[in-house]
């Protein structure tokens, strides 16, 4: 900082206003600062700011994978929030796996973040012990739990799984399956087995059995999911006549078992996803699916966490946020019209 004020021509108190707070400074001097910065390639010691004025910049976010397009479309839209309101986003990512979200979850806290964003609403006690006593805006997302931590940004997962069983039934099927991962010691995809438990219910509110529901392999899911768990399928309940996949890419890889089998999609088998995925809409026939905007899941969450963190007065946790973004089936080409 001495060699860009001397550089400039200007005091250390100076260059320090123009960048914590340059609208204070004058045009011309602060243009010289900067000058003087970009040529010495000078980077602001933002930990070092941070221990002053007990601000980091920083907002968490934690993710189950990485390779989620979804997830992917949740930290875009949260980034190009917090970006106009000068917060930064920093990325965790645990594998659905419980014990590697506490490590993760440990390492954002240290870090000292200014809000925390969790996907999905299943943590073990001490991941929630944790959470209470940050004192920070916690806000989970990717779901409606009964007993949220704060403030929640969603959508009910349980309801996309009585969704689709719906959309099924109403199509005149009665031989329905389901596919998803299984529980694998401290691996689980929650927020999945929550669209088959859904699925399942609305089965059996209709009397119908839930043989075809197949519970196969470990998230994160993938085509190669959808190829097993057919398989699977065809082993326990031959004669499916169509098929819900908690995720869209289990549902392509199903698509794409079945054109190697010979099999006619929808005609011998109706296939149904979640997600939107870019590739469901890009197959041959293109994918039935459940969409969620998760972009603006993600824009919601940024803009509720810059709220919060202007507030003067923080909400108390009992009038914490709870906003359901809701869910729609785009009937595309995969389940044979009614």
């Amino acid at each position: 900082m001495r060699e860009v004020a001397q550089l400039a021509g200007v005091s250390r108190m100076t260059v320090s206003r123009v960048v914590s707070d340059p609208d204070v400074v004058l045009p011309a001097t602060r243009d010289r600062v900067n000058r003087a910065i970009a040529d010495l390639g000078y980077v602001p010691d933002k930990a070092a700011g941070g221990l002053s004025s007990r601000r980091t910049g920083f907002v968490a976010l934690m993710l189950p994978t990485l390779t989620n397009a979804n997830f992917a479309s949740v930290a875009h839209g949260l980034t190009e929030v917090l970006r106009g309101s000068d917060y930064d986003l920093l990325i965790a990512y645990t594998d659905y796996d419980l014990g590697e979200e506490e490590r993760q979850l440990r390492n954002l806290l240290a870090r000292r973040p200014e809000a925390i964003v969790l996907t999905g609403a299943s943590h073990s006690r001490e991941i929630a012990r944790l959470l209470l006593a940050a004192n920070i805006p916690i806000l989970e997302i990717a779901d409606l739990p009964h007993r949220p931590i704060e403030h929640v940004i969603g959508f009910s997962n349980h309801e996309v799984g009585r969704t689709a069983a719906r959309y099924l039934l109403d199509r005149g099927f009665t031989r329905l399956g389901a596919i998803g991962a299984v529980y694998d010691g401290s691996v689980l995809d929650h927020r999945g087995e929550e669209r088959i438990r859904g699925f399942e219910e609305e089965l059996r509110r209709s009397g119908l059995p839930t043989t075809g529901v197949i519970r196969h392999g470990i998230a994160p899911l993938s085509y190669d999911h959808g190829v097993g768990a057919l398989q699977e399928l065809q082993r326990r309940a031959p004669d499916t006549q169509a098929l819900f996949a908690v995720s869209d890419l289990s549902a392509v890889g199903v698509v794409m078992e079945c054109q190697r089998q010979g099999l006619r999609v929808p005609d011998d088998l109706s296939i149904m996803g979640f997600g939107n995925f870019e590739i469901g809409r890009e197959i041959n026939p293109p994918l039935t699916t459940i969409n969620v905007d998760f972009h603006g899941l993600g824009s919601q969450t940024g803009r509720l966490i810059v709220d919060l963190l202007g507030s003067a007065t923080p909400p108390a946790r009992e009038a914490a946020h709870r906003v359901d973004v809701g869910l729609a089936v785009i009937e595309r080409n995969t389940v044979r019209p009614a």
